[in-house]
């Protein structure tokens, strides 16, 4: 098998090639691997779809090596081909798609990487795109537009990013206006919500366990709607949501939609803006659907 870590050197504090490069080095001369270096947003996808037309039916395995946007990129160039697999070499900011599997601990290991096996990924299909982990609007949208906007003037995106996100949405995005339809039922007749995560992975936000009975290979959709809240109650439900309680615990259940299923429609007024993994996108009508097994994962033992 080859391999070839996709490297994003603007993910984390640092860039992570120079490390990878000395720890290649240290595996031997049989280990066939490549480092490649991205150049600027969407070029891992470009880059992955390119080396997988030009080495047809090769075992190929590309490690993202950033967060979760690289991961995402990498993995929509990789679906579609037989004989790839996909594995995480987290180092960004966030690293949410890899807490479903233990956290980001088990993925720094190289050497087990290149050994882990590979199994069968789920994803969520927007129009063209694909998503690994979350697609979610409402207040979490508000968040991630605040945190892409200070990584566009500082370069990354830390905690505290994440904490000014939540200030920002407190103050403009307490009360949305969107329908959800989970295969075909209305999930708020009366077009408004908090928020909504639509998720293949349990993790959004870098601490919010936002879908915690997601499994990333069922063939289902976790469908999570929050109806509109004061402010208040907000400050004192966050902790439940944070950890993932939010599904089970009765002082909640008057404020939270939830559902299981395989397709998602989603139609709001215009200027409506959704995240995919981080990456904003403006579309006021859409669907998400889940596609089986799309592509394959490795996961570390």
């Amino acid at each position: 098998m080859k391999y070839i870590f996709v490297v994003n050197p603007h993910a984390g504090e640092t860039n992570a090639a120079p490390a990878l490069k000395t720890t290649i080095a240290a595996l031997g001369k049989d280990t066939d691997c490549d480092i490649y270096e991205t150049k600027a947003i969407g070029d891992a996808t470009v880059f992955v779809r390119d080396f997988c037309n030009a080495h047809p039916g090769e075992e190929l395995r590309f490690i993202a090596c950033g967060g979760d946007g690289t991961l995402n990129e990498v993995i929509n160039g990789a679906v579609g081909f037989a004989g790839v697999s996909v594995s995480c070499y987290p180092c960004g900011s966030g690293n949410d798609f890899v807490k479903a599997f233990g956290g980001a601990e088990k993925f720094l290991d190289v050497k087990a990487l290149l050994d882990a096996p590979a199994r069968p990924l789920d994803l969520l299909k927007v129009g063209d795109r694909y998503s690994n982990n979350v697609v979610n609007f409402g207040f979490d949208t508000t968040v991630a537009i605040t945190v892409n906007n200070e990584r566009e003037k500082t370069g990354s995106a830390g905690k505290s990013v994440y904490t000014k996100g939540v200030v920002t949405a407190l103050i403009k995005s307490m009360k949305n206006r969107f329908t959800v339809k989970a295969d075909g039922e209305i999930l708020n007749p009366d077009g408004k919500a908090l928020l909504c995560t639509v998720a293949n992975g349990q993790y959004v936000g870098g601490s919010f366990r936002c879908a915690p009975r997601a499994e990333t290979d069922d063939g289902l959709i976790e469908v999570c709607l929050i109806k509109p809240i004061s402010r208040l109650r907000f400050v004192r439900i966050l902790g439940t949501y944070t950890e993932g309680r939010h599904l089970d615990d009765p002082a909640v259940q008057d404020i939270v939609v939830y559902r299981r299923a395989k397709t998602v429609e989603v139609t709001a007024p215009d200027g409506f803006a959704y995240s995919l993994d981080g990456e904003i996108i403006y579309e006021n009508h859409f669907t998400v659907e889940i596609v089986p097994a799309a592509v394959s994962f490795a996961v570390p033992e």
